[in-house]
């Protein structure tokens, strides 16, 4: 498991100091969360790349990875090219400017996005690790969960950017669809994915992971700080709190 790790750590952490160089010449930095996606596939396919040979299980763990971050990775970078540089990126780096932005940038956005790659694909890296596996009532299930996770994720997204191209929906809240059951049904969505992931391998030792990443969406930097900008800007919003759970599915109330 050492060397797939080694591996896919190098040629992650080579991928973001390419992408660090970059953003030192655009000046902006926030075109690094359409490289979430793309920085498991990287460390999971290049540490795929020691190996001998890939088991039915390996191979689904992988498709299914790969779908989801060249999904995710597409939709967060026209994002970007559609509205530049991230509000939040800017509040976190705040005044500071030349050499002192780009050390600050390379620790705090580029290797702190890396190391979190890295923890949370332990998953993918650990199944990938371990002796050619058959496809079992786990990899169905953990299959399974994975899709219903996409499909919250991907027509959630979708539907936002409908919603969002609509010039009647300014200042205005989605709250049809998915976005009625979950206030952020692609956040539970991903949460889905990775717990999905997860299941096709079961390895309890590193059941820490899809808990962490669900941390994350739930606690730190997905619901929190998303909520905080959303009640600012949009006059319904603390009303649209009152009926809709904030992130597992349920039925609007009234």
């Amino acid at each position: 498991m050492t060397d797939i790790y080694l591996t896919g750590a190098t040629a992650l952490a080579a991928s973001l100091l390419a992408l660090w160089i970059i953003s030192i010449l655009r000046g902006h930095v926030s075109f690094i969360d359409a490289f979430w996606g793309t920085g498991f596939l990287i460390a999971a396919g290049a540490g795929a790349t020691t190996l001998p040979a890939l088991g039915p299980a390996q191979t689904l763990v992988l498709a299914l990875l790969a779908a989801w971050s060249v999904r995710l990775s597409v939709y967060l970078f026209r994002r970007y090219l559609a509205h530049g540089e991230d509000p939040r990126y800017v509040k976190i780096i705040g005044a500071r400017t030349g050499v002192s932005r780009h050390i600050f940038t390379a620790w705090f956005v580029f290797g702190m996005q890396g190391a979190l790659i890295l923890v949370i694909a332990a998953p993918v890296i650990g199944l990938l690790a371990e002796p050619a596996r058959g496809l079992d009532g786990w990899a169905y299930a953990g299959a399974a969960l994975w899709a219903l996770g996409a499909f919250f994720e991907w027509v959630g997204d979708w539907q936002l950017s409908r919603f969002k191209a609509d010039p009647l929906s300014e200042g205005k809240v989605l709250d049809t669809g998915l976005w009625a059951w979950t206030r952020h049904p692609n956040y539970f969505g991903d949460a889905c994915v990775w717990w999905g992931l997860w299941l096709i391998g079961h390895d309890l030792t590193l059941v820490f992971t899809p808990a962490l990443m669900t941390f994350l969406l739930m606690k730190w930097s997905g619901v929190p700080l998303l909520e905080k900008s959303l009640k600012k800007r949009r006059p319904d919003y603390a009303d649209y709190i009152k009926r809709t759970s904030a992130f597992f599915p349920k039925p609007p109330k009234g």
